[in-house]
């Protein structure tokens, strides 16, 4: 079966179970681009609790391991340190083809991943690679805690068919304004509770996004001195062996770089 045979059928799966959605289904052109961009849209907005079809789930297990092997899956251990500590790395790319123990999820209070279609936060990227499974289990976590996902708080899962064992989702704290002592007390609070909970369950090595400078307008420079003086001061004795600050933008590269000297 070709990859577009793959995507159409994973596409009219998830339209038998959403039909609401097949008029804009519609507007997308019949080309592999057009038609995984359609796949990408409706993963993005199924909501979870269903039950998963099981051959959907083999179709786009498959899909998202070629996918994966395809885009080149990154060992966090044979980076190269920086010079300060040879436990740190940074790296700049896309945090779903590395291989660590976990990655850092940036999520928000409902912690179901983003369900805007095609968004370009981390949060909708890590759901997409890792596949339906991941949102499910998310409801499950959410759904025994019975609330919203705390700032600073995190919680771990699965990391389905990311190269990464596990995904560790922590919600930073969201600026309005001039950041306050309370904004940083929080996001030292995500870095500390991730590095809590990867000591926890076993975790060596971790990648670390930059928590809330996205959306969340978390001051980028700040927010990184915050994250790599945590991070130093959570190591300590830690049984943690690598620790990697992943970035996407050239400014986030620069500005780690020359804390990281």
């Amino acid at each position: 079966m070709s990859r577009l045979e793959k995507i159409r059928i994973l596409n009219s799966l998830l339209l038998e179970e959403m039909p609401e959605y097949r008029q804009q289904a519609e507007r997308f052109a019949e080309d592999m681009e057009s038609q995984r961009r359609l796949l990408r849209s409706l993963m993005n907005v199924r909501y979870p609790g269903k039950c998963l079809n099981l051959e959907f789930l083999h179709l786009q297990d498959e899909l998202l391991a070629e996918e994966r092997e395809e885009k080149g899956v990154v060992d966090v251990m044979e980076l190269p340190a920086v010079n300060s500590d040879s436990r740190i790395s940074l790296w700049q790319g896309d945090i779903t083809r590395l291989n660590a123990d976990a990655i850092v999820n940036a999520a928000n209070s409902q912690m179901l991943g983003c369900f805007i279609p095609c968004h370009a936060c981390i949060d909708n990227a890590i759901h997409s690679a890792a596949g339906l499974q991941l949102r499910d289990e998310c409801m499950e976590l959410m759904q025994a805690q019975g609330c919203e996902e705390p700032v600073g708080r995190a919680k771990i899962t699965k990391g389905y068919n990311l190269p990464a064992k596990f995904v560790l989702h922590t919600v930073g704290p969201a600026v309005s304004g001039a950041v306050t002592q309370e904004d940083e007390k929080k996001l030292e609070a995500c870095y500390r509770s991730c590095l809590e909970l990867a000591e926890a369950n076993g975790i060596r090595s971790i990648a670390f996004c930059c928590i809330s400078t996205g959306v969340f307008c978390f001051p980028n420079e700040l927010a990184a001195e915050i994250a790599v003086q945590t991070v130093r001061e959570g190591l300590g004795d830690s049984d943690i062996q690598k620790v990697v600050f992943n970035v996407f933008q050239d400014y986030d590269k620069r500005i780690y770089g020359n804390i990281l000297q």
